[in-house]
């Protein structure tokens, strides 16, 4: 048997029956975002599920954008953040304390809220926000397409050690020929295992899954861990703080220390640094880029 194609997203729909589909598959791009923090195992499940989730739901964007799931809670895992574009490329983190075991998401977030925010490089922003519970955080996401009253929206998700794996089922707008074809296909899902979404590749699990049913499968698109950070957006952010600000953090620390905590990777700025970003001169973007 074949091997599933490594950090892809594949898009199927079901002829006649007003059903779309899509798999996602994260390998390297998991890897990445695992290798930034030393995560413990129960967390890294709900980070591959996030992860996962976000570029399934960035898929079926009709805008240029970006979709951000954040899960914010009172229990072991204080913070999870993913952020997916329409070029389908995702970063992510989690913030925790102490020992804790796996569990559902009240064990493992305890009290809180997820929301989804949606940031179109044109248009207006949009975010909302449901309960965080359930089984993991697919649960969550087909809950907060049940309560904004969208299309109904169904995932099944997979996380090992080295990998994500998402399956998503949506409902087309419109009517059907086949009255029973969205039940029936979700039917049929819900048969999948997890041990199935890890290894059998996606012609391999749709015939597992539909091999009754008329499935059309496109072309896959790459998926990669891509962090969005940059020097010229630290300063921009500088910028913002005005120079008061700016000097008063130079005097007490010497320079100006940033991590991006999606990558680890450091940005310094000192006085000379802080000088120019209040200058009217331009400085290049390379040298901008190449000064550490």
């Amino acid at each position: 048997m074949s091997t599933p194609q490594p950090d892809t997203l594949h898009r199927f729909v079901f002829e006649r029956l007003g059903v779309r589909g899509e798999l996602v598959r994260l390998d390297a791009a998991f890897r990445a975002v695992l290798e930034r923090h030393p995560y413990p195992n129960p967390v890294k499940r709900p980070l591959g599920e996030g992860l996962a989730s976000v570029l399934l739901l960035t898929a079926t964007l009709k805008f240029e954008g970006t979709l951000t799931l954040q899960a914010q809670g009172s229990g072991p895992i204080r913070t999870l953040v993913v952020q997916g574009t329409h070029q389908a490329t995702v970063r992510g983190l989690a913030r925790w304390q102490g020992d804790f075991q796996d569990g559902d998401l009240t064990q493992l977030f305890g009290s809180g809220h997820l929301a989804l925010t949606l940031e179109p490089e044109r248009g207006e922003r949009y975010q909302g926000i449901v309960p965080l519970e359930g089984a993991g955080i697919g649960a969550a996401i087909e809950h907060y397409f049940a309560r904004s009253e969208q299309l109904p929206t169904r995932l099944w998700l997979a996380v090992n050690d080295g990998q994500a794996v998402g399956l998503m089922l949506q409902r087309l707008p419109g009517s059907s020929p086949d009255a029973d074809g969205w039940d029936r296909t979700v039917a049929l899902a819900d048969t999948v295992e997890q041990r199935e979404l890890l290894s059998l590749p996606v012609r391999a699990l749709l015939h597992r899954l539909f091999n009754e049913e008329d499935v059309r499968l496109y072309e896959p698109d790459p998926v990669a861990f891509r962090c969005g950070c940059s020097r010229g957006k630290i300063a921009d952010t500088l910028r913002a703080l005005g120079p008061q600000e700016v000097d008063q953090i130079l005097a007490e620390r010497g320079d100006i220390a940033v991590a991006c905590e999606f990558c680890n990777r450091d940005y310094r700025f000192d006085a000379v640094d802080a000088r120019e970003l209040f200058t009217d001169s331009v400085v290049p973007a390379g040298m901008q880029e190449s000064r550490h």
